[in-house]
C-alpha cells in the first residue's frame, strides 16, 4: 500500500484524549504519515494552552491555528475554521481527514474535506444528546465518508440516516483503550503534580447548554450552592469554550479560596482518567459522566438536559438544576453500586481502527461521491 497521508483535527483537551491512541498507532506505522491540525480550545491560555501537550506527545507534523477570539459566536468560529483548515488542506493534500464528535471545528473539518474531495473519517457518529451538538454531529455524519462508531446502536442510527452499512465500523470508543492502559500514571503521582491533598473527593465539570443560555447563570449558581453546602471535597475542571463558559468560570472562581475545592483550567487526559477512576463520584453535565465513568463503575450525578437521551446505566442519577435535588443526590449517591459497563467498548478500538485503514479494500471501496441509501 502506498503511504497514506492522514490529517487529524483536534480542538479540545477531550477529543485529543479520545483520539490520541489512534494517532499514535498510525504515527508508528510506516504505511501512514500523520499530520495534526490543532485549533479551538487548545489555543486559549486560560484553558491551559493544551496544544502544547500535543507537541510534547511526540507528533512532529503539527500545525497550530487560532480560530477564534473570546466570546465569538459559533457561526463565526465555524467560518474561521473552514477558512484556516481549507488553506492548510489545499497545501497538504491529505488522503483522509479524521475528525471526532460534535464540535463546531469538527463540522468545519467535514465541510472542508467533503468540498475538497478528501475522504472524511468521523469518530463516534450516531450518538444522541440534548443540545445543538446532536444536530452538528448528524450533519458531520452526512458529510463523512467512513464512520468509526462506538457500538451497534450508533451504527443502526447511521444506517437509518441513509449511510452505507459497509462504510460504518463499530470499533468502540477509542478512549477506552487509554482507560485500560498500563501506562496510566499512579494516583499518588497525579495528586502530587496537581497538589490535591484530599483523601476522598468527587469531580465536577459543568458545560454551557448552548440552547438554554438564558438560564445558565441561575443553573450554575444553584449547582455551586449545592456543592458548597455538601461539605465534600471537589476536583473541579473548567468548562469547554462554548458560549456561556465565562459565566460558569466566574462562578467557579468565587470558590477559588475554598479549601474543599481544587479548580483547574485543564487536566491532562491521562491524569483526568486516574482521578476519575478513584473518585467517589462525578457530578455535572459532562459526557465523561455518561461514557467514561460507567466503564470504571464510578457513580454519576448528571445535572440538567445536556446529556438528554444519551445512554443511561445503573450508575447514573439524573437531576434538575436545583440546589435541593442536587444535594439530595449527593447524599444518596453512596448507595449506587459500582457496576462497570462495557457499552462503549472493550479497549481494542485502536487495533480495529488501524486494521481498517491498512486494508486496501477500505481505500478502494469508499467513494468520494456519497448516495443516500434507502433502508426499507
Amino acid at each position: 500500500m502506498q503511504v497514506k497521508k492522514i490529517l487529524f483535527l483536534t480542538c479540545t483537551r477531550a477529543d485529543f484524549g479520545k483520539i490520541k491512541s489512534l494517532m499514535k498507532a498510525l504515527d508508528n506505522d510506516d504505511n501512514f504519515e500523520v499530520h495534526v491540525f490543532v485549533t479551538g480550545m487548545h489555543m486559549f491560555p486560560k484553558y491551559g494552552n493544551t496544544g502544547d501537550e500535543i507537541e510534547k506527545s511526540g507528533f512532529k507534523n503539527t500545525f497550530l491555528f487560532i480560530n477564534q477570539k473570546t466570546n465569538e459566536s459559533l457561526d463565526v468560529i465555524l467560518a474561521n475554521t473552514v477558512q484556516g483548515l481549507g488553506n492548510y488542506v489545499n497545501l497538504l493534500k491529505p488522503d483522509m481527514l479524521i475528525i471526532h464528535g460534535d464540535r463546531t471545528e469538527a463540522l468545519a473539518g467535514a465541510i472542508v474535506g467533503a468540498f475538497n474531495n478528501i475522504l472524511v473519517g468521523h469518530i463516534e457518529g450516531g450518538e444522541v444528546s440534548g443540545t445543538i451538538d446532536e444536530s452538528i454531529r448528524h450533519s458531520i455524519s452526512k458529510l463523512a465518508h467512513v464512520h468509526f462508531v462506538a457500538n451497534k446502536e450508533a451504527k443502526k442510527r447511521l444506517i437509518r440516516m441513509g449511510e452505507k452499512e459497509s462504510n460504518i465500523y463499530a470499533i468502540g470508543s477509542p478512549d477506552i483503550d487509554l482507560m485500560t492502559a498500563a501506562s496510566l500514571p499512579s494516583l499518588d503521582s497525579v495528586k502530587i503534580y496537581y497538589e490535591i491533598t484530599f483523601n476522598q473527593y468527587a469531580m465536577f465539570t459543568y458545560h454551557p447548554v448552548t440552547t438554554n443560555l438564558h438560564n445558565l447563570l441561575d443553573d450554575i449558581h444553584q449547582t455551586m450552592l449545592a456543592l458548597v453546602e455538601s461539605n465534600k471535597n471537589y476536583v473541579i475542571i473548567y468548562p469547554n469554550n462554548d458560549p456561556g463558559s465565562d459565566i460558569i468560570i466566574e462562578e467557579l472562581e468565587l470558590q477559588r479560596k475554598n479549601p474543599r475545592f481544587r479548580i483547574f483550567p485543564s487536566v491532562r487526559f491521562e491524569s483526568f482518567l486516574v482521578l476519575l477512576k478513584h473518585c467517589e463520584f462525578i457530578i455535572g453535565n459532562s459526557s465523561a459522566g455518561i461514557r467514561e465513568a460507567p466503564f470504571y463503575g464510578v457513580p454519576t450525578i448528571n445535572i440538567g438536559s445536556r446529556q438528554n437521551r444519551r445512554y443511561l446505566c445503573e450508575t447514573i442519577m439524573n437531576v434538575d438544576n436545583s440546589k435541593k435535588e442536587i444535594l439530595s443526590a449527593i447524599k444518596e449517591v453512596k448507595k449506587v453500586k459500582r457496576i462497570k459497563s462495557g457499552y462503549f467498548g472493550d479497549g481494542k478500538s485502536t487495533k480495529r481502527f488501524v486494521e481498517i485503514l491498512k486494508s486496501p479494500q477500505t481505500w478502494s471501496n469508499i467513494s468520494i461521491q456519497k448516495y443516500f441509501i434507502d433502508n426499507e
